[in-house]
C-alpha cells in the first residue's frame, strides 16, 4: 500500500524570528489546504533563547545575560518552558488535528508524532523509550513547573535515554492544526542555560543545577562516538519516516511563501511587544 506523502523542509540555520514566522506560516498554509502535512528541521543564527507562550520575561528570564552572551531571543507560539537552541537539530511537525492518525487528545497525539524521535535515536543505535509520569508527585508538578528551564520539567511521554531527558517538545493547536516543534540535543552547556534564567539566591541555582544533571543530557554525553547534524538529521528523518509510516517529499518555500515568512517574521517575532509581552 503507497504510503501518505508529507513535505520534507530542510532550512538550515535562520534567525530566531524567522524561525518561528515559518512553523506559524506552514501551520496557516495547512490549515488552508495549500500545502499537505510537513516535517521540518532547522537550526538556529544566532544561538538562541525561545521562551513559551505563557512565560514572564520580567520575572522568569535574565535578559542581560542573554544579551551579554549574543543571543537571540524569541517567544513561542507554542507552550513550555525555556529553550537554548545551540547544539541542536530543531525540528516541527505540522499535521490537520482531524488526520486520521492523529488522537483527538493533546497528550495522545503528543505521543503518536514523537514516535518518528523515538525511531531516529533507534536509528542512532540509543535506547530511547517512552517515560510515563507515574507518581502522584510526578503528575503534580507537570501543573506546577518550579523551573523556568525546559529540559528541567517532566511531561507525559518524555523521551528518555538511560533515565534521563533527550528531547523536549511543545505543542500548539490553531485553525484545527497541530503544530509540535521541539529540540534533540546534541551538546549542551549547562553552565551557560543555567546563566540565562532568574533564581531567588545562587544556593537555589546551583542546587537546581546540580538536579538537572540527573534529569537531562545531551547525545553526545551518553554516545559512544561523536554525532554530528548531520548524522543526526539522517536518522530522525528515517525516523520520522518510520515512526509515522510516511513518506517525505523534499520541498522549498517559493519566493512568494517566504516573503510571507519575512513580513510575518518582521510583524511579530522581532516585535518587543510580543516577546516581551507577559
Amino acid at each position: 500500500m503507497e504510503k501518505e506523502k508529507w513535505y520534507f523542509i530542510d532550512s538550515g540555520d535562520c534567525s530566531p524570528a524567522i524561525n518561528m514566522a515559518m512553523d506559524e506560516a506552514l501551520l496557516l498554509w495547512h490549515s488552508k489546504k495549500e500545502i499537505p502535512p510537513v516535517i521540518r528541521f532547522y537550526g538556529w543564527n544566532p544561538a538562541t533563547l525561545s521562551i513559551g507562550y505563557f512565560q514572564k520575561v520580567e520575572k522568569e528570564i535574565n535578559m542581560e545575560a542573554v544579551k551579554e552572551q549574543g543571543l537571540g531571543f524569541v517567544r513561542r507560539p507554542t507552550g513550555g518552558r525555556g529553550v537554548l537552541h545551540e547544539h541542536e537539530l530543531t525540528y516541527s511537525v505540522i499535521v490537520s488535528e482531524d488526520h486520521p492518525e492523529m488522537p483527538k487528545t493533546v497528550t495522545e497525539a503528543y505521543r503518536v508524532i514523537s514516535e518518528g524521535i523515538l525511531k531516529g535515536f533507534h536509528q542512532l543505535g540509543m535506547e530511547a523509550y517512552f517515560a510515563v509520569p507515574k507518581t502522584s508527585e510526578e503528575k503534580e508538578s507537570l501543573k506546577n513547573p518550579r523551573s523556568a528551564v525546559c529540559f528541567d520539567a517532566p511531561s507525559w511521554y518524555e523521551l528518555v535515554v538511560e533515565g534521563r531527558k533527550v528531547a523536549g517538545s511543545a505543542q500548539t493547536r490553531q485553525k484545527g492544526v497541530i503544530l509540535q516543534h521541539g529540540s534533540i540535543l546534541l551538546d549542551l552547556d549547562e553552565d551557560k542555560l543555567f546563566s540565562l534564567f532568574k533564581y531567588p539566591n545562587e544556593r537555589v541555582k546551583e542546587r537546581m543545577q546540580r538536579a538537572f544533571k540527573n534529569k537531562a543530557v545531551a547525545i553526545n554525553e551518553i554516545s559512544s562516538r561523536k554525532i554530528n547534524i548531520d548524522e543526526a538529521k539522517e536518522a530522525f528523518h528515517q525516523g520520522f519516516k518510520d515512526g509515522l509510516n510516511i513518506d517525505l517529499v523534499p520541498y522549498q518555500l517559493t519566493d512568494q511563501q517566504m516573503n510571507f515568512v519575512k513580513e510575518l517574521a518582521q510583524e511579530r517575532y522581532e516585535n518587543d511587544e510580543w516577546n516581551y509581552r507577559r
